[in-house]
């Protein structure tokens, strides 16, 4: 099945459920080389007067070194019967091995950029605002000991939804 694109004011998602249970992969680079990672941490929105996404990528990350070196990434959701490859791709570093080969999922080269063939929905991103979550903002410190105990604070990445496309 092909894709085909849609607007945003088209989309029907619900956003907790598809990023924080259902999961996406991130993924940047170009046909010569990208990475992907898994991430249930994120958000849909309106900022500035675009339609934005919001990622969160830790440092030591592998996908990140891509995502700052490019100007675009794609964001792509799965059907659940790519669990299992979401889950190599959230724990296997694309550094130490090919983790889409050993996946099975194929590349899908779009705008400069790379999603996947098998994603059931992609959105296509360009970088508009990144900052460092910085350790003297938290409002509620119990999160600083939950989720940075190695005080490796994620970057946060608005970003413009260029293109949606859906199967």
């Amino acid at each position: 099945m092909e894709f085909k694109e849609i607007k945003a004011e088209d989309l029907r998602f619900n956003p907790f459920s598809k990023i924080g249970k259902d999961w996406m992969l991130i993924t940047a680079g170009s046909k010569e080389k990208f990475n992907t990672m898994t991430a249930s941490w994120g958000g849909v929105g309106v900022l500035w007067g675009e339609n934005v996404v919001t990622t969160y990528i830790r440092p030591g990350r592998y996908t990140k070194e891509f995502v700052d070196t490019n100007d675009t990434f794609t964001i792509a959701f799965f059907d659940l019967e790519y669990r299992d490859a979401l889950n190599i791709c959230g724990t296997v570093s694309g550094r130490n091995e090919d983790k889409v080969k050993k996946t099975g999922l194929t590349p899908y080269f779009i705008d400069g950029t790379v999603a996947f063939q098998e994603a059931s929905m992609i959105l296509v991103c360009k970088k508009m605002y990144h900052d460092t979550i910085k350790h003297d903002r938290f409002d509620a410190a119990e999160n600083i000991e939950k989720w940075y105990p190695e005080k490796d604070y994620h970057t946060m990445y608005i970003s413009k939804v260029l293109k949606i496309l859906v199967k």
